[in-house]
């Protein structure tokens, strides 16, 4: 198959460009800069020179493709979330890009889009295991998220096929995890919420694989992922690899100035990975804790 990848100069485009070249594909990915263009094209993939919210270069690019992948994002790093404004970027992606690839993709005669989501907009459940059919808690911070994949439900809905693939926290080689590994080597702390709560969290590698798969899945939403961990083990896993005997988690005053920004990284989600099981989308790695060194 011929896909187009919107974000192939990020952490979830280059693992998608490896696990898609692997499987046989072709891959043409959306680039800002000449600089990312080279990049790609070491690759092997065919750099695509556009914008995410130029319809007509998108429609130009996918001219001939059978599938899209959007990955496109911009998740502001370490304290950055915290400042007025940081989550823009990344809402006017996926609320408003998510629509314009849609009508691209519909207008280019794509037949199958692949949408990046993420598993933090599911409701907190304690110790109970959350599936693909789980409550979903809709906040200001979530919304975008749902949005997105309401728009690729829509591009179903007139006959093409779409898969939303709701990722966990991206752990292991990229910036949002060097800069815990930062923090955690000078002693400062690291954790949000509650150490006995759960985590779902992916590495890179294994986003490339949902994504090659996601190309032949039966359309749908899919939880992806490593097992879940308890959020104590993650941070202790963190600091250790860093240095330290044991991880420090933040005080909650911080959670409440970071409102609901920082509210959806502290549910206690227990994710299953059951659907993917069965359609064969579950990647390799049981967990993450001897993955995580960036």
């Amino acid at each position: 198959m011929k896909v187009f990848l919107t974000g192939a100069a990020g952490v979830m485009g280059r693992s998608s460009i490896e696990a898609l070249h692997h499987a046989g594909h072709d891959v043409v990915g959306l680039v800002r800069t000449r600089e990312q263009a080279s990049q790609i094209a070491a690759t092997g993939a065919q750099p695509w020179l556009g914008d995410l919210f130029d319809k007509s270069a998108l429609v130009a690019g996918m001219k001939g493709c059978d599938a899209v992948a959007n990955l496109a994002t911009k998740v502001p790093i370490g304290k950055g979330a915290l400042r007025p404004g940081s989550l823009k970027a990344i809402d006017r992606i996926r609320l408003h890009g998510s629509r314009i690839v849609v009508d691209a993709a519909r207008q280019a005669g794509v037949e199958r889009i692949v949408q990046q989501s993420l598993s933090f907009i599911y409701a907190d459940q304690a110790d109970d295991w959350i599936d693909e059919g789980s409550l979903v808690d809709v906040t200001t911070a979530t919304e975008p998220v749902v949005v997105a994949e309401d728009n690729v439900r829509a591009f179903a809905a007139t006959g093409g096929t779409a898969v939303s693939l709701r990722f966990g926290l991206i752990t292991g080689k990229d910036r949002n995890t060097a800069w815990l590994f930062r923090r955690a080597a000078a002693g400062r702390s690291i954790g949000l919420g509650e150490g006995e709560s759960w985590m779902h969290t992916i590495h890179p590698d294994d986003i490339g694989t949902a994504v090659a798969y996601a190309l032949t899945a039966p359309g749908g939403i899919y939880n992806v992922g490593a097992e879940p961990v308890r959020r104590r083990d993650y941070v202790d896993a963190i600091a250790i690899a860093a240095g330290r005997a044991s991880g420090r988690f933040l005080p909650h005053w911080i959670e409440r100035i970071g409102a609901e920004k920082l509210e959806i990284l502290t549910r206690s989600q227990r994710v299953s990975r059951a659907v993917q099981r069965s359609d064969g989308l579950a990647p390799g790695a049981p967990c993450l804790v001897a993955r995580m060194v960036p």
